[in-house]
């Protein structure tokens, strides 16, 4: 038999999306039968999946211990503790991302991952400790590609980590970019749409200029800010976020770009010696208009990233 005491962190959740994170080996039908079979039980009590969680609470798992990890998994360790922290405060830090880090791991399996950094960082100041925790991590809210610059938001705490993903997801965050585009645009500042299908096997996207299946609609925002020799520096305000929005939807109207090795123009890429694109996360400014809980301190707070190599090399 096994018990988990209910944290801060854990509170809030149902018992089944709890126990999910918290007995990742426990497969998913295997959990709703011993739920049934009263094998798990709530402060002594039959439960319910849906039941909420709350501080305190003591789960009961009465289930073979091979479905429990022995040791809490530390991969973090391995990654380097250092990061540029845009903002920080005790429940949301703001990183920095410098171009071909990578922010999760992914197929190649690499250790050395902005989370992981940040993990590692928290890790060292005393602020996270994987064996404290039942089922939360440190989570980013937000990802960029791997070598592009700029701001990704990370939740400290569960509550924050809930309240982030709400605001993102009803657009209560306003974020800009910075890029570098070929050639110079007829109209300086516009919103252009298009529709947006990606093509999974080949990690790459298709825009289309009307609806088709499996195609969704993209909005994006851009201002001219300067010009210079053939270069056009330009601010990016995405109205809507899908993969590699920024770089298709460019390319689509002309002005791909620069370094980008998907949608550029390679002959470019090489005269000016790029290999990732001039890109940046650059501005993130919280925009609050439901209410943010703990958070709420942070409402109208902009953020703004260093400035990026391509300004200054090129303008």
């Amino acid at each position: 038999m096994r018990e988990f005491i209910i944290n801060n962190n854990d509170a809030g959740q149902r018992v089944d999306k709890f126990l999910l994170k918290a007995v990742k080996r426990l497969p998913q039908s295997l959990m709703y039968k011993y739920i049934r079979l009263k094998r798990i039980k709530l402060n002594g009590k039959r439960c319910d999946i849906k039941t909420r969680l709350n501080e305190g609470d003591v789960l009961s798992l009465y289930i073979n211990d091979e479905f429990f990890e022995e040791n809490k998994e530390t991969d973090f360790l391995l990654a380097n503790a250092s990061i540029d922290i845009a903002y920080e405060d005790e429940n949301i830090l703001v990183a920095d991302k410098k171009p071909g880090l990578v922010v999760h791991e992914d197929n190649d399996h690499i250790a050395d991952t902005l989370i992981n950094r940040i993990k590692n960082y928290l890790y060292k100041k005393g602020e996270y400790d994987p064996n404290d925790e039942n089922s939360f991590a440190p989570s980013l809210c937000n990802r960029i590609d791997r070598n592009t610059q700029g701001l990704v938001i990370c939740a400290k705490n569960a509550q924050s980590l809930r309240i982030l993903n709400e605001k993102i997801k009803n657009r209560e965050l306003n974020k800009k970019y910075l890029c570098v585009c070929i050639g110079k645009f007829s109209k300086k500042s516009d919103t252009i749409s298009a529709y947006h299908i990606k093509d999974e096997k080949n990690n790459t996207v298709k825009i289309l200029p009307s609806p088709a299946l499996g195609a969704k609609k993209i909005v994006t925002g851009y201002n001219v800010l300067k010009e210079k020799d053939g270069l056009s520096l330009v601010e990016i305000a995405l109205i809507t976020g899908r993969t590699h929005q920024i770089r298709a939807h460019m390319a689509y109207v002309g002005h791909p770009l620069l370094g980008d090795g998907k949608y550029g123009k390679n002959i470019l890429n090489k005269k000016y010696h790029l290999k990732t694109q001039a890109l940046c996360a650059y501005k993130l400014k919280f925009n609050f208009s439901t209410d943010s809980r703990i958070l709420s301190y942070l409402n109208g707070k902009e953020i703004i990233s260093k400035e990026p190599w391509f300004v200054s090399e090129l303008f």
